[in-house]
């Protein structure tokens, strides 16, 4: 999927549908989230799975911070992009 480096992803449907499927094999298969440095991209993913997985979209990137990394999401459009996911 192209997404540059503290940017968001190009094409937000298949964003979308990609966390949709991640979450449903991760029922039954290890599934794995990674970017180059393991805290903005990934952090917005794991806020937006958060999210998928019921957690309110105001408070998924607290989440990640609290139980990932407190350095997840790194800039404001990303955290505006959890915030408006769902």
């Amino acid at each position: 999927m192209r997404w540059p480096d503290f940017w968001l992803p190009s094409d937000r449907t298949a964003f979308a549908e990609s966390l949709r499927d991640l979450l449903e094999r991760a029922e039954n298969q290890r599934v794995e989230v990674a970017c180059g440095g393991g805290f903005g991209r990934t952090g917005t993913a794991l806020a937006c799975l958060a999210v998928l997985d019921g957690i309110p979209s105001d408070k998924a990137v607290a989440y990640v911070r609290e139980h990932y990394s407190h350095r997840a999401v790194e800039t404001p459009w990303q955290r505006r992009f959890v915030a408006r996911f769902g």
